[in-house]
């Protein structure tokens, strides 16, 4: 999934698995001795689930996560028989068998999940690997104190499924003075004491930063393998992305002259503009409209009118005539633009930035321990 369809060359998207290796290291050792393990749903967030998966398990992951049975399968050829492989979304129905087959460990999210996977178990006549996942008060997923302390006190489910993680996810833990982190951990462990033998989860990339009695048994590593800081106390997290695009025409308008599609953005005086050969059919966001911006030089080039499918326009009037001709490159995620940056200009999470960059970006992974 994570290799050129269309490597067009308008834009390059670079990966340094080398910063995976060494966020994966950082966060390793903040939740230890806890397992830090990797969350690689979404094809490593956009990424390449691929390429990023085997470094994570050379780094010493021993714990996946993805959110569908079509990831895991794609997940078990990219990392071999080594790893735990959990199914965070729990499985579609009619889905156990093939589940089992793999060997995967699905999340049991709801009554109907358990219900069909003891099933199954009791029709194998052994017990089955699975997570269950307790709701602390996201009202996502998970089953509510009443139905976990129903199970805790079943004696069939301790007979069909072998439990391999208690866990729960928390809906705030970007924020870490917000008292509902607490309140879940609180409840979570209430949860703990019922299943006392049984590893536990609730930490993910934020709440990897967070007291220790938040890493329980297993952290779940997220956006913070890839560069983004889950909270303002995530520190020494390394960029992992950089992207650029290139110019495909250079123009100047007069005064009164609009640009784009609906002539939004009116120049106001003459100005150089530059067209950038990446839109939102690459997963660059059209909110990025008027707010967003490239880089060229240590030099901030607006976005002046809409983005397009396939292109955008910027304002180069602060660059030197010569600085920039068609054919070259210009930034949009790098040392001057983070995720964050982008996120902030578009109205939404690094995490949505990340996993929309699209199919037709030629994709360069490097890795600076192998050079």
């Amino acid at each position: 999934m994570a290799n050129d369809v269309c490597a067009t060359g308008s834009s390059r998207l670079t990966i340094d698995l080398d910063a995976i290796r060494a966020n994966y290291r950082l966060l390793a050792a903040r939740v230890a001795p806890a397992d830090c393990g990797a969350v690689v749903k979404a094809d490593a967030y956009g990424l390449g689930a691929a390429q990023v998966a085997p470094v994570l398990r050379d780094a010493g992951c021993g714990i996946f996560f993805v959110a569908q049975l079509c990831e895991a399968i794609e997940l078990r050829t990219a990392i071999g028989a080594a790893g735990d492989i959990f199914i965070l979304n729990g499985l579609d129905p009619g889905c156990e068998a093939s589940c089992a087959a793999h060997g995967f460990v699905p999340v049991l999210n709801s009554a109907s999940q358990a219900a069909r996977w003891r099933a199954l178990a009791r029709e194998r006549g052994a017990a089955l690997p699975a997570a269950l996942q307790v709701d602390s008060g996201m009202s996502r997923l998970g089953l509510d104190a009443a139905a976990v302390e129903a199970l805790a006190g079943d004696a069939g489910f301790a007979r069909e499924v072998s439990l391999r993680l208690l866990m729960t996810h928390l809906a705030c833990a970007d924020e870490p003075d917000n008292p509902a982190n607490a309140a879940q951990l609180a409840r979570f462990g209430a949860a703990r004491a019922l299943f006392p033998a049984v590893r536990a989860s609730i930490a993910n990339s934020g709440g990897s930063f967070l007291p220790d009695g938040f890493h329980c048994d297993v952290a779940r590593a997220g956006i913070a393998l890839y560069g983004a800081p889950p909270s303002a106390l995530a520190e020494g997290l390394r960029p992992v992305a950089a992207l650029s695009a290139r110019v495909i025409q250079i123009r100047e308008i007069g005064a009164g002259t609009g640009v784009g599609y609906g002539l939004d953005y009116v120049a106001s005086e003459r100005r150089r503009l530059a067209t950038i050969g990446i839109g939102y059919a690459d997963g660059w966001p059209r909110h990025l409209s008027g707010t967003g911006a490239a880089w060229h030089q240590g030099r901030r080039l607006p976005i002046v009118g809409r983005v397009s499918m396939d292109s955008l326009t910027v304002d180069i009037s602060a660059l030197a005539d010569d600085a920039l001709a068609e054919g070259d490159f210009v930034e949009l995620l790098g040392p001057s633009q983070s995720l964050d940056d982008v996120a902030g200009d578009a109205g939404t999470i690094s995490y949505e930035i990340l996993t929309q960059l699209g199919r037709r970006h030629r994709r360069l992974y490097v890795d600076g321990a192998q050079q």
